[in-house]
């Protein structure tokens, strides 16, 4: 299935929480709540809406790995982008697949992202073309652009942090 990418939302008083247990703001099943499905489904038929409020629940599928790439370092000369501490972190390999990166971002913190991730957009809509080509964004890659300005805008403007999940 992949792996993939999920940011839940967390008010400012649960912020000591968040950061010292990360997993206590995640839903139970990431993937259920991001495909409109019962957590723990095995099967069933969902209509793909999530089924957690868009301001509690940032899905980004599979295109975290090019959120990463679009604010991480150019060279190790240059600190990444401040956005880059949204999606910063990898899986941890095993011989059984694969442990989850859980990080927390306080709500601080979420509003230095928002602000330059509204600025990394403006400059990759204005360059980017319809498809992925010679290192250009696919109009799928665009859409979760937008939707990340979207929830973090959101976020910071209500003083809210985010734990993010990449598994």
């Amino acid at each position: 299935m992949g792996i993939r990418y999920y940011a839940y939302a967390f008010d400012a008083d649960q912020t000591d929480q968040a950061l010292a247990d990360p997993r206590s703001v995640i839903g139970a099943d990431p993937l259920a709540d991001a495909l409109g499905l019962q957590p723990g489904f095995t099967s069933g038929v969902t209509d793909f809406k999530q089924s957690v409020p868009e301001r509690e629940l940032l899905y980004l599928d599979k295109s975290w790995r090019y959120m990463q790439e679009l604010t991480a370092s150019p060279s190790a000369e240059v600190a990444p982008r401040p956005a880059y501490r949204m999606f910063e972190g990898d899986v941890t390999h095993c011989s059984d697949g694969w442990i989850p990166c859980v990080r927390a971002v306080p709500p601080d913190g979420v509003g230095v992202i928002a602000a330059d991730l509204v600025d990394l957009s403006k400059h990759v809509m204005a360059t980017a073309q319809p498809a992925r080509s010679e290192g250009r964004p696919a109009d799928y890659e665009i859409e979760y652009l937008k939707s990340a300005v979207e929830f973090v805008t959101q976020l910071a403007a209500a003083n809210r942090g985010l734990v993010y999940l990449i598994g």
